[in-house]
């Protein structure tokens, strides 16, 4: 293999920049492992990030991508963890959307034997993310009541079954029945269809929480807020609200938006006994220590692998997108090499 396919937009601001691009391989680097992609996993972030409404993405030219999964071609000579022919997943701080990675060994884990690399590439961000949630922000209890919000999504389904695995109580909101029902199959029955006003559908079922997950903001987040109980906390991880519907921002609908966020009292929540956390999970590929003990601590729970709901060629990238930022996809979307 000499060469390597990747997507790359010469700046944030537009979708449509979104190029592919091919170039030679170089050497690989004494402490880097070198992939050959097989998937990648998309995920909001990369939308964000291409439109430039991510507070993270990088200045000028950047290949978006923070998951992917395949098999190892060649380790440096300090990188002594893997072999070639081993199958691996990772995680990157942008670059994903490449069909060869080199990665520092840190960043990858060993794909169980019986997982598709589909499979491998819509694991490690988002079971990340609903992990650091419920357990370091959330503090999650068993036997406490859990909201998470679009519970059909990557991170949402994620969520659900790592709440029932600690014998909490998750409940789950999707967009539309074909979400519940894909729920159901899973084994999840406690399942809301979002209505609005959140809040009235809220009070209607007399709902209150320990624990919200949420990935949406606006009305929905203030509502799911509102219905938490005293030492209750709500944990944000994202705001899909923001989600532009074309491939640049709607800067004064966003702006509308984001003067209409919901803002919180600090000194209302110390009355109330309720508090707000919000992370973004990037910043932990910086702090390797954390980022393997959340490793080693999933590798205790006994999870089915995730779901992946779509597929589509690496070459199809824009149309990924498009789904992904509809709304309308069910578990994880993932880009396949073919390789």
């Amino acid at each position: 293999m000499k060469d390597r396919t990747f997507w790359q937009t010469p700046k944030a601001g537009n979708i449509a920049r979104l190029r592919k691009h091919t170039e030679p391989l170089t050497a690989l680097a004494p402490d880097r492992v070198r992939v050959d992609v097989a998937a990648v996993g998309l995920n909001f972030a990369d939308i964000f990030a291409l439109t430039g409404l991510y507070s993270a993405t990088p200045t000028g030219a950047f290949i978006p991508g923070l998951e992917f999964s395949g098999t190892v071609l060649e380790s440096g000579a300090a990188a002594t963890e893997f072999a070639p022919g081993d199958r691996v997943m990772g995680v990157t701080r942008f670059g994903g959307y490449s069909s060869v990675i080199d990665s520092e060994p840190d960043y990858l884990i060993r794909l169980p034997d019986a997982w598709s690399f589909a499979q491998g590439a819509a694991w490690p961000a988002q079971t990340l993310t609903a992990w650091y949630a419920l357990t370091r922000l959330g503090a999650l209890q068993a036997g406490q009541e859990v909201l998470i919000h679009s519970a059909a999504g990557g991170v949402g389904l994620q969520a659900m079954k790592l709440a029932r695995a600690l014998d909490a109580n998750p409940l789950g909101t999707v967009s539309s029945a074909d979400k519940v029902a894909c729920l159901g199959e899973l084994g999840f029955d406690r399942v809301l269809i979002r209505e609005k006003p959140f809040a009235r559908q809220l009070r209607q079922h007399s709902l209150h929480f320990d624990l919200v997950l949420d990935g949406i903001g606006g009305e929905v987040q203030r509502a799911s807020f509102d219905a938490l109980n005293p030492m209750g906390r709500l944990v944000v991880f994202g705001a899909a609200e923001f989600t532009p519907r074309g491939n640049r921002p709607n800067y004064l609908s966003a702006l509308w938006r984001y003067l209409r966020r919901p803002r919180y009292d600090v000194m209302d929540m110390i009355s109330s006994n309720r508090s707000v956390l919000a992370f973004n999970l990037i910043w932990l590929w910086e702090q390797k220590a954390q980022l393997r003990a959340l490793l080693a601590e999933l590798g205790d729970i006994a999870l089915p692998p995730p779901l992946v709901g779509h597929r589509f060629a690496f070459g199809d990238a824009h149309a990924a997108l498009d789904l992904l930022r509809s709304g309308r996809s069910v578990g994880k979307v993932v880009l396949e090499t073919g390789d």
